[in-house]
């Protein structure tokens, strides 16, 4: 079948035994790849019921039938596996350089089961895999591992295309909301994927090789790279993010009055000015930086020019770090949240779950529940914090498990915002009411990213207030972007890739049919096939809620997203979907 290698790379770890499989056309025909194909190894090789750091766990790779292609967006790949975040299914994205790299190598997924008995790096290229010793590198953060790794295991290879994705010291400790790093900054960067990694000991994979998909029609993938790269040149969203980046989403949260503040308590901050896009291109150096195979360049490759860390250089920080940074946690000096960034990045970290946990231990400390010197806006106290859980010390041993077993051990559960286990994304639901919906149905927990539903109520395309058939709209972005992941497309082409468009790129690279018929039905298999996963895992109805927090009236702007209008929306949601009242879906698993 075109657009695919029809191979899938299988290692187990601790037997050091790698075996190539050809999973079959129907495979790819019902699920796609990326997430389609990701979801049905995790599902289909997976043990009910296992501990996501136990060896059985699988950590799973995958790119899609465009990379590496001249499609525009399409430098992306996922990772799949149990989260030890949340118990639950996990999925985690990450774009730069390295997913062409790992395309190279000529695999449509690569499955990792089992454990290393000591530190490993793992090199992947098309006729297999080699285990490489890493006791020396074991402890080492992020950036320099990626230096060393390439240096060490891909220089000489020959081959044109080389990456690497390796984990920090965060990982290593098994910090529940690890990442999985890759080019530096960029990050598959939630549900703890870099945990499971780490209790793989695991400490990086290098990918190499010179492998190309071929699409089925060549000249329609040409004239598609073209169509987008020509009608894209004036579009209003392509040059607000090349020129400003997702920082500018500081100013448009709070005109909205949805930008989450003191930890959640509150939806606009006075000092959002100081943290916004403004403040960063003003006050450091800053340059548009793009994945491969990107037109947006939406990355803002950054350099402090002043103050204490003068000289600090990162990508970011990203609207997500400058909301539980700036936001949650007070702080309202740009710069310092570039150096909190720069924390996490080393130490490999998610920096929304870091600044939502960093906000929680504030309350906390103010209520009476914990002792640790903290406050808001305290900038050395939370990057002190931020250590201790990365190195599991102190009152960071509780917080490396995460938001729901720190919530209980402090008896703080009714102040805990996450959902499944995992915070929210810096979109309060309570203005924005169809985000709540998107943070209670996304089957890895509390998600902006899914169906990026902010974007229709911001713009106006249904009112943020309204309940009624909003399930709907909510359905049609999250099948279309589900789309995006089994490709792997980048999110912030989705106001480009529409669904005449994606039918289009997708009958291009694979011969199938491209109707949106056809392809809401790949969608909805990807769909169901995630939610039967949960379902083993022990989810129920009652995972696809909003914490108490997040039904309380915001006492400033009155707005509030009672259980009733979830629940009304929530209903409508597990009825278009053809789920019944509990959530099940009628189809069973077909292959």
């Amino acid at each position: 079948m075109k657009g695919f290698y029809g191979r899938v790379l299988y290692i187990d770890l601790g037997r050091k035994h790698v075996e190539i499989k050809r999973p079959g056309d129907k495979i790819y025909q019902t699920y796609l790849g990326g997430k389609g194909l990701g979801t049905w190894l995790l599902h289909k090789h997976n043990p009910p019921g296992v501990d996501p750091l136990s060896p059985e766990n699988c950590l799973i790779f995958a790119t899609g039938p465009i990379t590496q292609s001249i499609i525009w967006g399409s430098s992306r790949y996922g990772v799949f596996t149990k989260s030890p975040q949340t118990g639950f299914y996990s999925e985690s994205y990450s774009g730069g350089k390295a997913p062409e790299a790992m395309d190279a190598a000529g695999f449509d997924a690569v499955v990792l089961r089992g454990a290393c008995e000591a530190p490993t790096v793992l090199s992947i290229h098309p006729d297999g895999a080699v285990f490489h010793d890493a006791g020396d590198i074991w402890g080492m953060e992020t950036y320099q591992t990626e230096d060393t790794v390439l240096e060490r295991f891909a220089s000489d290879s020959g081959f044109k295309k080389r990456g690497a994705v390796v984990i920090g010291p965060a990982a290593e400790n098994l910090v529940s909301f690890s990442v999985i790093e890759n080019d530096y900054w960029r990050s598959a960067g939630r549900t703890g994927v870099g945990a499971v990694m780490g209790s793989k000991k695991l400490k990086a994979l290098v990918f190499q090789g010179d492998r190309k998909r071929e699409p089925f029609d060549p000249d329609g993938v040409r004239r598609l790279s073209k169509k987008v790269n020509t009608e894209s040149k004036e579009n209003p969203g392509v040059k607000a993010y090349k020129s400003m980046g997702t920082p500018m989403m500081v100013k448009i949260m709070n005109n909205a009055k949805a930008f989450p503040t003191r930890y959640w308590t509150e939806s606009t901050y006075e000092d959002w000015e100081k943290i916004g896009s403004d403040a960063l291109h003003t006050r450091c150096d800053v340059k548009p930086n793009a994945c491969a195979k990107c037109l947006m360049a939406c990355g803002r490759l950054t350099t402090v020019k002043e103050g204490r860390h003068a000289g600090l250089k990162i990508e970011g920080p990203e609207y997500e770090t400058l909301y539980a940074f700036g936001g949650l946690c007070l702080i309202n000096n740009i710069e310092e949240i570039c150096y909190l960034n720069d924390i996490c990045d080393r130490l490999g970290m998610d920096t929304i779950t870091g600044g939502n946990l960093c906000a929680f231990t504030i309350e906390a400390v103010l209520r009476g529940r914990v002792s640790f010197e903290i406050d808001y806006g305290d900038v050395d106290a939370i990057a002190s914090l931020l250590e201790k859980i990365a190195r599991r010390e102190g009152i960071g041993e509780i917080l490396a498990q995460g938001i729901k077993f720190a919530a209980k051990e402090w008896d703080l559960e009714d102040i805990a915002v996450h959902v499944k286990g995992m915070e929210p994304a810096g979109y309060d639901p309570r203005v924005l009411k169809g985000m709540g919906l998107a943070y209670a149905t996304s089957d890895r927990g509390a998600c902006h990213l899914r169906a990026t539903f902010y974007k229709p109520e911001l713009a106006g395309m249904i009112p943020a207030e309204q309940i009624e058939d909003k399930a709907e709209l909510f359905i049609d972005f999250e099948d279309r972007l589900t789309l995006f992941d089994t490709l792997v497309f980048c999110r912030f082409y989705r106001d480009i890739y529409t669904w005449e468009l994606l039918g289009d790129v997708i009958h291009a690279m694979t011969g199938l049919d491209g109707s949106r018929e056809s392809i809401k039905q790949i969608a909805d298999n990807v769909s169901d096939l995630a939610r039967h996963f949960n379902l083993r895992e022990g989810l129920t109805s009652a995972d696809d809620r909003l914490p108490r927090a997040l039904h309380r009236t915001l006492e400033k702007t009155g707005h509030v997203l009672t259980e009733g209008e979830l629940t009304h929306m929530l209903n409508d949601y597990y009825r278009l979907r053809g789920w019944d009242a509990d959530g099940r879906p009628a189809k069973e698993i077909s292959i």
